[in-house]
């Protein structure tokens, strides 16, 4: 047979199907898609530990008891719920078509690692959080070369950039190509991580300001930052999550996904099993702290990420908000981080009671506000408690 008469089809599960979706995050697929997703990705790496943090049973069945766990963990869209403290497993439930072997993906709880890898950087006095975005890269477009690292950190800026999951054609989607989650319209429009985020541009006047005190939340924002990152450092974002999986004391692997020339995708690219999920949290429970004292991140920042204002994220209940802050979430003396269609990892800074659950919400946009707010109040009950 000669090359002409070669056949072939685009990627069925990489393919846009409808709704300027791919296949493996249409409502019927996605929880098969979010199991699966550190295989569909096109591009991506894992990452092993060398030593494993030891988990223990003790559970506490006062946790099983509580209403909120009943009901969440009986939800259709369930799939994990773990919650621990020091190295104590003590409580760890799976829905009947998920197991403790089975990665997931995280999402945007991914942008957490940035807590610890901008931590260091200011330890190192190596950045200055009120300085210009462009100060540190030149080349960046005008979607954040005034923003101030800070408020891009604080989701606090606005331009061009938009992550409307109810708009089918949102930005974010269109992001997704660059990373390997779906095919271009074009196949031959390659871009880098680094190309896509310099061509992000301002709106009409140039003014990135946030005209409200709540978030304009963009994953973009956290990919800048895994740039400035490497820039600043001089160290591959690799290499900073290997340092970040080996403190934490993986069982298994983190997956992530990257752009085509292996840019790890910091803003939602990561996957891993629902223990190992936890792991990363109780990583945080410890303030970067690490077997075989190993450290990553900064305990000063992590307690700055509670204190510090930023933006207003979601409104629980009457005045109860959760505020975004330096690349993570907090509410009380908790921080944490959601992730699109019923994601969530949650750490009591003050307990050291960490949640980590794992569900898949099937709505057309991913999204159900109304599920998201029962998720969060159940962690907050959970992890506010001295087990």
């Amino acid at each position: 047979m000669s090359d002409k008469n070669l056949k072939e089809i685009l990627n069925p599960s990489l393919s846009i199907v409808k709704d300027n979706k791919p296949s493996w995050y249409l409502p019927e697929n996605r929880r098969d898609g979010y199991r699966n997703l550190h295989k569909i990705n096109r591009y991506g790496f894992l990452l092993r530990s060398d030593l494993v943090l030891k988990l223990n049973k003790k559970y506490n069945s006062k946790i099983e008891n509580i209403s909120s766990v009943k009901k969440m963990t009986n939800h259709k869209y369930f799939c994990s719920l773990l919650v621990g403290k020091d190295q104590d497993i003590l409580y760890e439930k799976y829905s009947s078509d998920f197991s403790a072997t089975q990665p997931q993906t995280i999402m945007s709880i991914t942008k957490m690692f940035i807590n610890l890898f901008i931590g260091e950087l200011l330890e190192k006095n190596l950045i200055d959080l009120d300085n210009k975005i462009s100060q540190y890269l030149p080349d960046i477009g005008s979607g954040y070369a005034s923003a101030t690292v800070q408020d891009v950190l604080d989701m606090n800026i606005e331009n061009s950039y938009s992550e409307d999951y109810n708009d089918p054609y949102t930005s974010s989607y269109l992001h997704e190509s660059v990373n390997g989650w779906r095919l271009p319209n074009e196949l031959s429009d390659i871009k880098s991580q680094e190309e896509f985020l310099n061509d992000i541009k301002s709106n009409e006047g140039n003014d990135l300001t946030n005209k409200s005190d709540f978030s304009h939340y963009k994953s973009a924002n956290t990919d800048v930052i895994g740039i400035l990152v490497e820039k600043v450092s001089g160290k591959p974002l690799r290499n900073w999550l290997i340092e970040a999986i080996e403190a934490a004391g993986f069982e298994d692997a983190l997956y992530m996904g990257t752009d085509r020339y292996g840019m790890p995708w910091i803003s939602g690219g990561g996957c891993m099993i629902s223990r190992d999920f936890l792991r990363f949290g109780l990583l945080f429970s410890r303030k970067g702290h690490g077997v075989n004292n190993r450290k990553v991140g900064s305990p000063l920042f992590i307690d700055k990420t509670l204190k510090n204002t930023g933006t207003k994220y979601m409104e629980l209940s009457k005045d109860k908000f959760v505020y975004y802050s330096n690349s993570a979430m907090r509410h009380g003396d908790w921080i944490g981080h959601s992730g699109l269609a019923g994601q969530f990892l949650a750490i009591n800074l003050k307990t050291k009671v960490v949640a980590s659950y794992f569900s898949v919400i099937d709505t057309s946009s991913g999204t159900d506000d109304d599920y998201k707010k029962n998720m969060i109040n159940m962690l907050d009950e959970i992890v506010n408690n001295n087990w």
